[in-house]
């Protein structure tokens, strides 16, 4: 099984939709997936999310499930500095204080002990796995049971957010170290792989990560959302 993790355009955020420019990187990002053999395309609900999948659902054909657990996070909290951007806040942890995310709990440091991104990470933890046992698939502790036989392919629109919370919790890794060395741009293509072995553990393999080759004459690179929603 091969899910596809892909953000969301660029955005006008204040509106909640795609700019011209997301629009572009949308439609591309479209005619990239066309080959992937995708056979189900689940969107967050907010605007600029659903209106990047529906490009390649229209392309291949396909309904938009909503997954409504996979909006863009809030963050913040009582004392947390830079109104709680996790991935201000995570670089600061790695570049200014040298944490070590093996063998201190990053939930307990000033940063996110009270930050509202410590909340969505466990919500979005629990509802994905609610979403992987419909795919044949039960996460247990860092491994996860094979239930079936099928091999599938199924993308996910998300946010950069929300995105990094489902990929740190199917890659056992700690959210603001996912936030930041692994961070990725506006319709970029990410790809996991879970190996088909009925009856047996298995575990997630990187297929592809950040892959914006499709978008390389209209993209102006990283970004970060600034604002909570």
């Amino acid at each position: 099984m091969r899910i596809i993790f892909v953000r969301h355009g660029e955005p006008d955020y204040e509106n909640d939709c795609l700019t011209e420019t997301g629009r572009r990187q949308a439609a591309a990002a479209a005619e990239r997936l066309a080959g992937e053999g995708i056979e189900k395309i689940y969107s967050s609900p907010m605007g600029r999310a659903r209106q990047t999948a529906s490009y390649t659902a229209e392309k291949l054909g396909l309904e938009i499930e909503t997954l409504d657990y996979m909006h863009e996070i809030s963050w913040g909290g009582p004392g947390v500095p830079e109104e709680g951007h996790p991935w201000t806040l995570s670089d600061w942890m790695i570049s200014k204080e040298d944490f070590d995310f093996y063998s201190d709990d990053w939930r307990r440091h000033p940063y996110f002990a009270n930050n509202a991104a410590s909340e969505a990470v466990d919500i979005i933890a629990a509802r994905f796995d609610e979403l992987l046992l419909t795919l044949g698939y039960r996460h247990e502790g860092t491994r996860f049971l094979c239930e079936t036989d099928r091999a599938r392919t199924v993308a996910v629109f998300s946010h950069g957010g929300s995105g990094a919370c489902a990929l740190a919790h199917l890659l056992a890794l700690p959210f603001p170290y996912v936030c930041t060395v692994l961070p990725y741009e506006f319709t970029s293509v990410i790809i996991l792989e879970f190996p088909v072995r009925r009856g047996k553990y298995v575990h997630p393999r990187v297929e592809l990560f950040n892959d914006t080759a499709h978008t390389r004459d209209i993209s102006r690179g990283l970004v970060f959302q600034q604002k909570t929603d």
